[in-house]
């Protein structure tokens, strides 16, 4: 099967997160699976000429244009790549778009129907109910549209298929779809002692509350002396208060804010630490933390995260609340016991295999793609 993928942005940075990794993931899978497989996206930081292949995955990548200031990835647009879309998509079996409200994938989608190819949504959150002002013009323009026309919207849980239908005020078709993750190799090994790595690896946003894992390092550093904490990831506001916070702590190498990195420099975190937080609310389906499970690493999540469920069920971590409180209780127990770490550790790899593989995301693209 010919297959065109579509998202927004593959930068050197990862700064596009979850989208850019699970198309990434789905496209390296596919192609093992003996399909042709091909990743439009915009490329930033990425070096010139851009690459023809990223993280094992052949790509067609153009440069980037923000032509509405402000608006973030919702402005971002590419010329080159709209109409390298509109040449190639009719010759493509099926193309599958990462689609926000923006004015690249979703005029991608749009093109891409008007060829007549059979065209798949994946709207990760991305398409709800929004007061923004540009939401209402665009969706009456062109989301509605091609939402319905969409021969199938994946969603990741019942609240997304909801917003997605209220936005589309009429029929979709409609399919649920797991993120998937591959498994390590191997199971990771506990660090002896009470020495532990705790990694934060996000972007630096309000709503992940990077200055939480700072409060939280800062209340729990002298109870366990051996234990270091990280911060992981691009300044999206936080940065100029995370910096402070870290200065007044006086914890110098033990709290420390490593800047961004690319999705090889992300895995090399996960494998290298111990613990991974991610304090952040109403999250929907955060990939860190498939990819941290998926590494064997516990997690400690919010219980508005999209996965408290499954970490709760099995045992791979913590859930916690919204308060400091329970933030620091619940690390503390993680870090005094190293037995707990490594049983949750374990769930974690195994419930990644057993219930997120790329095996069965395969499957179910396929499915998708196919009836």
């Amino acid at each position: 099967m010919r297959i065109l993928q579509v998202v927004a942005l593959v930068s050197g940075t990862n700064a596009y997160g979850g989208p850019t990794t699970v198309a990434l993931n789905q496209c390296r899978a596919l192609a093992d699976a003996g399909h042709d497989v091909v990743l439009a996206a915009t490329g930033s930081e990425l070096g010139t000429p851009l690459p023809t292949e990223r993280d094992g995955v052949r790509t067609a990548l153009f440069p980037p244009h923000y032509v509405l200031p402000g608006a973030g990835f919702a402005g971002l647009t590419s010329p080159a790549m709209l109409s390298w879309v509109r040449r190639v998509a009719p010759s493509a079996d099926v193309v599958h778009v990462h689609m926000a409200r923006d004015l690249l994938t979703l005029p991608s989608a749009w093109l891409a129907q008007r060829a007549g190819t059979r065209v798949v949504l994946q709207t990760h959150g991305m398409i709800d109910p929004s007061d923004n002002p540009l939401a209402g013009p665009l969706d009456a323009a062109l989301t509605r549209r091609v939402l319905r026309s969409a021969h199938r919207v994946l969603h990741l849980t019942p609240r997304e298929e909801g917003e997605v239908a209220q936005v589309a005020r009429g029929p979709v078709n409609l399919m649920e779809l797991h993120n998937g993750m591959p498994v390590s190799a191997a199971p990771r090994e506990v660090r002896a002692g009470d020495a532990c790595r705790v990694l934060f690896l996000a972007r630096l946003q309000e709503r992940k509350r990077p200055l939480a894992f700072v409060a939280a390092a800062r209340a729990l550093a002298q109870r366990h002396p051996n234990a270091t904490f990280t911060l992981v990831g691009p300044d999206e506001g936080q940065g100029d208060a995370v910096r402070r916070a870290i200065a007044e702590s006086g914890l110098g190498d033990r709290l420390t804010w490593a800047g961004p990195v690319d999705s090889a420099g992300a895995a090399r975190w996960m494998a290298d630490s111990d613990l991974y937080v991610l304090p952040s609310v109403d999250e929907p389906y955060p990939m860190s933390v498939l990819e941290a499970m998926s590494s064997g690493l516990p997690v400690v999540v919010t219980d508005t995260c999209g996965l408290a469920d499954t970490v709760r069920r099995t045992g791979s971590g913590a859930v916690v609340d919204h308060s400091q409180q329970d933030l620091e209780r619940a690390l503390d127990e993680l870090l005094s016991r190293p037995d707990l770490r490594e049983r949750s550790g374990r769930a974690a790899r195994e419930t990644i295999a057993r219930e997120y593989g790329m095996d069965a995301v395969v499957q179910r693209l396929l499915s998708a793609y196919g009836d």
